[in-house]
């Protein structure tokens, strides 16, 4: 789904309930861009494709590159762009009402043989 400047959104699930995931293309931005931040409910995971992401979290401005990651509740004011280094891809998993992403953090070791 195109937008009128120029992003792109491509939902990757389609069915209701539960997480959501999303691809973002963002066009090339301005470093100087007062962001509109906005809040609501849930929670947010982002991962950088290619890029890099300007992240206004809060009182944070932050940019991610690509490889990086982010996870915070969606309560915290915030806002997603571009920067003037060119345009952003990125994927987010977007979960409601306080829904988090699980994330493994260990592995299991196969036994020998």
């Amino acid at each position: 789904m195109g937008c009128k400047d120029g992003s792109v959104i491509i939902p990757l699930t389609r069915r209701p309930g539960g997480i959501q995931a999303y691809k973002f293309v963002l066009p090339t931005g301005r470093d100087d861009a007062l962001p509109e931040l906005r809040s609501h409910e849930g929670h947010d995971w982002a991962y950088v494709l290619n890029g890099t992401l300007r992240l206004v979290l809060g009182e944070h401005d932050l940019r991610l590159t690509a490889g990086e990651a982010v996870e915070f509740d969606t309560r915290t004011p915030h806002w997603f762009g571009a920067t003037t280094a060119g345009p952003v891809e990125y994927l987010s998993l977007v979960g409601r009402h306080g829904e988090r992403a699980h994330i493994r953090a260990t592995t299991e070791r196969l036994p020998p043989g």
